[in-house]
């Protein structure tokens, strides 16, 4: 079965607000993600968001726009080719205040400035990869921000298998965190389940993509909608 899935590659981007070395709950959990894909043969990539310069934006390169300016003051250039580069990308986020981190919603408002470029075949630059989300906490909300998150993804071209997302939170309040010793995070069953079955889905759906050369064209062309065609679309009535 491991063999199907050789020579995908994954890349898994930390949103936690604790810069390195801090130890992240969040990436405890996507861990054991990762853990799966390697273990099938996937090249697994990761990154740790907040140690790098994101600037604020929407733009795909961000350095001539920083207050101040200076080159260096926007990493999201070097980094973008290690997650257009993967085929899987896994976003993992704790919650505060109910939501995704600021660094997960900079992270995707990143992704969003490169959402106008186009594939070779016309296409929106994210088809034909796959994504899905982990999300930790001491708050309620591991699917409001789930449900944000890949919304978000598949409004770029991403492809969202079945069960893309997983999610650990402990009691409401002050308490122990995922990987805190005794917090019955790595032993949840239902936060087990749904890793595995994220990561094996993920998999699956890269490998279909990849095998069948990317997502099907036909009606999805950006460049041939701006050149005129219309794929069936029935000419406006006005009245």
């Amino acid at each position: 079965m491991s063999g199907s899935f050789a020579g995908l590659t994954a890349c898994f981007v930390n949103c936690t607000l604790k810069p390195s070395p801090e130890p992240s709950n969040t990436e405890a959990l996507m861990a054991n993600a990762a853990s799966i894909m390697e273990a099938n043969g996937v090249a697994v990539d990761h990154i740790r968001a907040v140690d790098h310069a994101l600037a604020p934006g929407v733009y795909p390169d961000m350095r001539d726009e920083v207050p101040g300016g200076g080159q260096g003051r926007d990493h999201w250039p070097g980094l973008f080719p290690r997650i257009i580069g993967a085929d899987i990308l896994v976003l993992g986020t704790p919650i505060w205040l109910g939501d995704k981190s600021s660094v997960a919603t900079r992270v995707i408002e990143r992704l969003y400035g490169m959402s106008g470029e186009l594939n070779d075949r016309g296409q929106y630059l994210y088809y034909g990869r796959t994504a899905g989300t982990i999300v930790t906490g001491n708050e309620d909300g591991v699917k409001h921000v789930a449900m944000n998150v890949l919304y978000s993804l598949q409004h770029l071209g991403y492809v969202i298998p079945p069960n893309a997302d997983a999610g650990w939170i402990g009691e409401a309040g002050p308490g122990p965190s995922y990987a805190d010793e005794g917090s019955g995070g790595p032993e949840n069953d239902f936060t087990r389940r749904n890793t595995t079955f994220m990561a094996w889905n993920l998999m699956h759906t890269a490998a279909w993509l990849r095998d069948s050369g990317g997502f099907p064209a036909g009606g999805n062309s950006r460049k041939e909608w701006d050149a005129g065609a219309r794929f069936d679309h029935p000419n406006p009535e006005y009245r």
